[in-house]
């Protein structure tokens, strides 16, 4: 595996690990993972791929936003076919950002010389839209803990979109329109309904 560069973004504990395709004339070969490598990353150490999952959505589906704790799931996300934006609320209670969502746009392109992560740490409620039908992978630090689960609407009023890029926005408000959700994240909670919830004592800035 070969990293090209991590960048943090405008929540800075959210990571872009970007990596290298090596490409000629009959496509590219690339080595998305390597253990050895991820470990001797500061925001990585301590932590270990425990399951991996994957999905594919059609287009203008909206998915999220998840999080679990006991145990806590740290994930590493991708685009392996279409167009997928991902979004990341920080949940952390005291946190500088608490409440702040923002996207990051990450299309396949198999022209390009480069292929990418996002790295979504425990403390943070995930999800994501599309632009294209899209299949994705996950690399999950915790095993999925059935009851150790919520949810916080995607479509939440209360959400604060101050850091997001304007275009993402735009997309994930055009999008949202005509959305696809199921009916369990439709059922999600808002922010400040997760804010007054005990549970939300398991995310607290600076413990987790």
């Amino acid at each position: 595996m070969k990293i090209l560069s991590v960048t943090a973004l405008a929540i800075p504990e959210v990571k872009v690990i970007t990596f290298q395709r090596f490409k000629d004339e009959r496509g590219f070969f690339t080595e998305p993972f390597r253990s050895s490598q991820f470990k001797e990353l500061d925001f990585f150490a301590g932590n270990e791929v425990v399951q991996f999952n994957q999905s594919f959505s059609h287009q203008g589906v909206i998915r999220g936003l998840h999080f679990q704790w006991n145990p806590y799931m740290g994930k590493l996300v991708r685009t392996i076919a279409g167009h997928m934006v991902d979004l990341v609320l920080d949940i952390r209670k005291g946190s500088p950002t608490e409440g702040k969502i923002i996207g990051y746009d990450m299309p396949m392109n198999p022209e390009a010389e480069m292929d990418q992560w996002i790295w979504v740490p425990p403390g943070f409620a995930h999800g994501n839209y599309f632009l294209e039908d899209s299949s994705i992978e996950y690399l999950c630090t915790g095993e999925y803990s059935p009851g150790n689960e919520a949810g916080i609407s995607p479509q939440a009023e209360d959400l604060d979109w101050t850091l997001c890029d304007n275009i993402i926005r735009s997309h994930f408000e055009r999008v949202s329109a005509t959305a696809i959700i199921s009916d369990k994240d439709l059922a999600g909670l808002s922010l400040a309904v997760w804010q007054q919830d005990v549970r939300s004592s398991e995310f607290m800035y600076g413990n987790i």
